[in-house]
């Protein structure tokens, strides 16, 4: 998987917001926020190829959570981000 080109991600009244650089990627109807957690993967892996496991593993490194948890939250970010057509 890889984050879309066009995408940015921005801090906007202290949330975490994904906006698109030029009109043709702004939808209202599908603003995405971002935790902290989900931020922090953004900014590691834009401009990369990415898997579900080594989206797992920057959680571990960082939150020491179990890889069986990891995994899971990995795998339901990457749906959304390619749900709302930020990644593919």
């Amino acid at each position: 998987m890889k984050i879309k080109d066009g995408f940015v991600l921005r801090k906007m009244c202290g949330e975490n917001i994904v906006a698109g650089v030029g009109l043709q990627h702004i939808n209202f109807n599908k603003l995405l926020s971002l935790n902290e957690s989900a931020a922090y993967l953004w900014q590691e892996l834009v401009g990369k190829e990415f898997t579900q496991a080594e989206m797992a593993e920057l959680l571990i490194a960082r939150y020491g959570i179990d890889k069986q948890l990891a995994m899971t939250d990995s795998g339901k970010l990457m749906k959304v981000w390619a749900e709302v057509g930020v990644a593919e």
